[in-house]
């Protein structure tokens, strides 16, 4: 038997106005070369400025996982030559990086795992290259951008908790607003360190680095197969090489790119050119307040204090604004169950349906409270308030005032329901004699019957009760004869 050892490096771009050491617009262009400043060129003169709120961001993020965060902020710089460094170094971390040991509670499916936190730095991303079979082309415009790298520790052991670690890490930085993390535009990206060593075995296998993948569906691939692969290696007797790989979609395999036998020294040293720049106290308290209540503890509350399924509430929390949506309604009193049980069925379907997100919604949470409260009270039937909300999104007009002009409300008076049975029951003299007979069940028929004559606004507990009682009074009736 064999255990698999994965560690994960995450980049993940700031949202900022400007770019982490220059004033060129920090923005996603299909149009190569656009937003690029001198600095970011490392032209002759030009001098770093940081970008206080990528700190801010940086920062946040880290104590968001439960990271140590230095008492200043010091930048290094990593020497390397490659086409997509244009100054021959990257303005990165090392000294003190923006967090260290830290951790993050990840659910992999019912299971709770911890994945350990190493060390979270804040750095300038690189330009990206494209490359076609006889020359490649570059594009300054994300050179610069301000880029955070989360290292994990070796501690995750299979596709699925590497998956669930970046997904709930990539709600972490929604959250807490500090990136969009849209994989498609290159904002969220990892490397993937995969080996594999034999139970028995007392020292980690040979490591092998896949790079720069995008995607979840291509982490999970890519792990599975490696695993597959270096398994197979070592079956047959021979060796995993260190290297690089990549994982292609088109065959479902990873590719070599190249062997990777020591450590590159970089020959790090700080930045001449940035100044330390000391961290209060009070400063790091106000981003503390300023992290909100994150995915994993508002599942855990939904279900500890609303006793909500993990099912349920794992839909509730998976999107910040949902998981608000959600409870400002409660803040109106209304019950959580009923309340999360109208947000899934109903509120998130028509959110996909319309392509509109919650905060753009028309229907707010007093308007979905009220109609909850009805619905609770036995005012207003179920299929009349989904009827309500669906007439009040495409009207535009709140649910109140369609059930005041349309006289919905749910009619539970029995004094006003009586007529309405009396008269179903006079109309269906077969089914009466039904009954009379022994079939107590078709009872059931005149609910219908009610329900139709009073537009479905009979409340269907009360008029079963008074169907029994005007088919009991009829039986009566049949016996004395």
């Amino acid at each position: 038997m064999y255990k698999v050892i994965i560690g994960l490096e995450v980049h993940c771009q700031l949202k900022t106005n400007s770019k982490n050491f220059s004033s060129a617009k920090n923005t996603f262009s299909e149009k190569p070369n656009t937003d690029v400043s001198p600095a970011d060129l490392g032209h002759p003169g030009t001098l770093p400025y940081p970008n206080k709120d990528a700190v801010y961001k940086a920062l946040k993020t880290s104590l968001a996982l439960n990271c140590n965060v230095p008492d200043e902020v010091i930048f290094d710089r990593k020497n390397y030559f490659y086409p997509d460094l244009p100054k021959g170094y990257q303005i990165t971390q090392i000294t003190k990086p923006m967090g260290k040991s830290g951790y993050l509670m990840v659910r992999v499916g019912d299971d709770i795992k911890r994945v350990d936190i190493h060390q979270l730095h804040l750095e300038e991303d690189t330009a990206s290259l494209e490359h076609f079979p006889n020359f490649s082309l570059l594009d300054y415009n994300r050179s610069g951008i301000p880029l955070i790298e989360i290292v994990t520790e070796p501690c995750i052991y299979s596709a699925d908790e590497a998956v669930a670690f970046l997904e709930t890490l990539r709600n972490v930085f929604l959250y807490c607003g500090v990136s969009n993390a849209d994989s498609k535009k290159g904002q969220m990206r990892c490397d993937v360190n995969i080996s594999v060593m034999k139970d028995t075995d007392t020292e980690f296998g040979t490591k092998v680095e896949m790079k720069n993948i995008n995607a979840f569906t291509t982490v999970r691939n890519s792990i599975e197969y490696e695993i597959k692969r270096q398994i197979e290696v070592l079956e047959s007797g021979g060796k995993v090489v260190q290297e690089t790989r990549r994982y292609s979609d088109e065959d479902g395999k990873t590719h070599t790119m190249r062997e990777k036998v020591d450590a590159i020294d970089y020959k790090y040293y700080l930045d001449p050119n940035i100044p330390p720049v000391l961290l209060s106290e009070e400063y790091i308290s106000d981003i503390k307040k300023d992290i909100p209540m994150l995915e994993f503890d508002r599942i855990n509350k939904y279900i500890n204090d609303y006793e909500l399924s993990l099912y349920d509430s794992t839909i509730l929390a998976k999107d910040r604004s949902v998981a608000d949506y959600f409870e400002k309604v409660l803040d109106f009193g209304v019950d959580p169950k009923l309340s999360a049980n109208w947000i899934i069925t109903v509120i998130l379907g028509s959110l996909n349906k319309l392509k509109v997100g919650i905060d753009d919604f028309f229907i707010n949470p007093k308007m979905l409270s009220d109609v909850i409260k009805l619905v609770s009270n036995g005012e207003l039937s179920q299929n009349h308030a989904k009827t309500i909300l669906y007439k009040a999104m495409d009207t535009l007009k709140n649910p109140l005032e369609i059930i005041q002009e349309q006289g919905l409300k749910q009619i539970d008076d029995s004094n006003k329901l009586r007529p309405y049975v009396i008269d179903s029951i006079n109309e269906n003299n077969d089914v009466l004699m039904e009954y009379l007979e022994g079939k107590d069940y078709v009872a059931n028929f005149f609910i219908g019957k009610v329900m139709a004559k009073t537009n479905r606004q009979a409340n269907p507990k009360v008029t079963l009760e008074i169907i029994k009682e005007e088919l009991e009074k009829r039986r009566g009736e049949n016996e004395k004869k």
